[in-house]
């Protein structure tokens, strides 16, 4: 029995902790190939208690990365094809009358669940995003005025492609911010892209002919990881540190919208759990700067004049990681 399970019923130490979730990357990476930088992204962001937005052209593996990820945590995973007329009810659930009992009963949507999938959420209504961004800040669904509180440790990955914009409906920029990530997929090296079809030819493919893998963590340490990347100490220097990153993009010209303080609380909080994924109980400087473009790049707008110049938010908070001082 390993010390994570011994540990299962309480808290985990962080070397137990940083143990836990290389194991459950390794396992990841054999099932999603050459996709490694992507899942670390999306274990900092659950490890962080966010929720997180993942970018791709269709086929990259989008699906099959939640799939193996809600599997290996040993979480429920439902999901959901986001689509132009699904309604609100479709998602959340709604009450029904049963004749034979003379009253309403609940019958729960698919938001119900430890680990939702929405597929392609700029394809559904604003109404519809709503509801699902409603239950992704508070934890809770409201049906017919009561009130219904989702697991503690739900997690929701949604999907957009980033190509196709016909019948779509981008998300406001209040509703962005609701996801800790967002995270950019694209294909794989060439290396694993070959792997890929050699496990296709022998039928050892991951969610076509291979079934999914199994646990590696029970609940309650998937909930113990989450209480253990914030116990990752942070020292004075980096509060400083992520301090001047913010006032140095708020600085920007090319900026209508640049972070709040509820941003710099997400990379703060997203470091934090990169730090652990990375095997460390503190965290350093490159925590706070690879954690930059998945935790702000979502929630920078441009102005028009900077668009139309060729500026992008990545660029601009990449020109920031360099000039911005490292404390020593």
């Amino acid at each position: 029995m390993s010390q994570a399970q011994d540990a299962a019923g309480g808290e985990l130490t962080p070397e137990q902790a940083s143990e836990l979730v290389a194991r459950l990357l390794a396992r990841l990476e054999e099932h999603v190939l050459g996709q490694r930088a992507v899942a670390e992204q999306l274990a900092a962001t659950y490890l962080a208690g966010g929720h997180a937005l993942i970018e791709g052209v269709p086929g990259v593996g989008k699906t099959l990365l939640a799939r193996c990820f809600a599997a290996l945590l040993g979480a429920e995973l439902k999901r959901v094809q986001l689509t132009p007329d699904l309604m609100p009810t479709d998602l959340i659930g709604t009450n029904v009358f049963d004749q034979s009992a003379g009253r309403f009963h609940l019958v729960r949507g698919p938001i119900f669940t430890q680990v939702l999938l929405a597929d392609e959420i700029n394809r559904t209504p604003p109404k519809t995003q709503s509801a699902l961004l409603e239950a992704m800040q508070e934890r809770q669904v409201t049906i017919d005025g009561t009130s219904h509180v989702l697991d503690d440790g739900f997690f929701v990955v949604a999907t957009q492609n980033p190509i196709e914009h016909e019948g779509t409906y981008p998300l406001p920029e209040a509703q962005l911010d609701r996801f800790l990530t967002r995270i950019t997929m694209g294909p794989p090296a060439a290396e694993a892209e070959l792997e890929l079809f050699r496990r296709a030819t022998r039928g050892r493919l991951t969610g076509w002919s291979q079934d999914l893998p199994p646990a590696v963590t029970s609940p309650q340490e998937a909930r113990a990881l989450r209480r253990a990347a914030r116990t990752v100490h942070v020292a004075e220097e980096l509060l400083d540190y992520l301090a001047r990153l913010a006032a140095a993009v708020r600085e920007s010209e090319l900026l209508e919208l640049a972070v709040s303080p509820r941003a710099a609380l997400a990379l703060l909080e997203t470091a934090r759990a990169a730090a652990l994924v990375d095997g460390r109980d503190y965290l350093v400087p490159d925590d706070l700067k690879r954690s930059l473009e998945p935790c702000w790049g979502h929630r920078l707008i441009l102005t028009a004049e900077a668009e139309l110049e060729g500026h992008s938010a990545g660029q601009l908070l990449r020109r920031v990681a360099d000039e911005v001082e490292i404390p020593q």
